[in-house]
């Protein structure tokens, strides 16, 4: 199994890897996090939006709105995209319209592969497990930030790197890079992201135990694949 890593959606489309694959999209801080906390608490289905446009429609749809922009949840929207709150909730027999500033446009750009699946530190270990009974070739598509590089997403690509050893070798010099950079962080990798910019934005906000979740691992053993639009779950709950 070759493991890419692509560092932002802009560089996706020029990625090596291109028949047979899976795509996992991340985005640690907090999209990914969060739609597998709201899985874990019992949600039936995610759709992700990359805009806000007509996003009010889903609710006579029976949606839920979750909506965030620059980190702060949007007005009128039920949610946003703190994985913590999702987690106090029951979310059973929840369908949610879910649109962020960088995490829904990863996950829908990884609709051309095989299989496009969320991936974060929370379902690492579920996450592993189907990628090795698969045996495909993946690409980690992190989201960044404003298609920028961001220090979270890319440890995450190497934590999945180094779970997939030995039966997955690095694609390319940016999955060498995230490897290293998990090997330098993997004892303490909260600790090791304090200087990173999302960080500092989302303590701004108030948002520290998001930050602190986000890098735990295993807390949501789900799987969310996305078909036809819609993320939901593949795996035994």
């Amino acid at each position: 199994m070759k493991v890419e890593v692509s560092l932002t959606p802009a560089l996706y489309p020029y990625r090596t890897l291109r028949r047979s694959h899976v795509t996992v999209a991340v985005d640690i801080l907090r999209a990914t996090t969060a739609v597998c906390a709201a899985f874990q608490a019992g949600c039936d289905e995610v759709l992700p939006l990359d805009t806000l446009e007509g996003i009010e429609r889903y609710r006579s749809q029976g949606y839920l709105v979750a909506a965030e922009r620059g980190g702060r949840k949007v007005d009128d929207a039920e949610y946003g995209n703190s994985p913590t709150e999702y987690l106090r909730h029951d979310m059973h027999g929840v369908k949610i319209a879910y649109s962020t500033t960088n995490g829904t446009i990863s996950i829908l750009r990884a609709v051309d592969a095989d299989a496009a699946l969320v991936g974060c530190f929370a379902n690492l270990g579920a996450l592993v497990s189907w990628l090795r009974k698969k045996d495909m070739d993946t690409v980690v598509l992190c989201s960044g930030w404003q298609n920028d590089f961001c220090l979270e997403d890319t440890l995450f690509a190497g934590a999945l790197l180094e779970r997939l050893a030995p039966v997955a070798t690095p694609c390319g010099d940016a999955a060498t890079m995230a490897l290293t950079l998990w090997r330098q962080a993997q004892d303490d990798p909260f600790a090791y992201c304090q200087q990173a910019t999302h960080v500092h934005r989302l303590y701004g906000f108030g948002a520290e135990a998001d930050v602190r979740f986000a890098f735990r691992v295993d807390t949501c053993p789900v799987v969310p694949m996305l078909k036809n639009g819609t993320l939901r779950l593949v795996t035994e709950r």
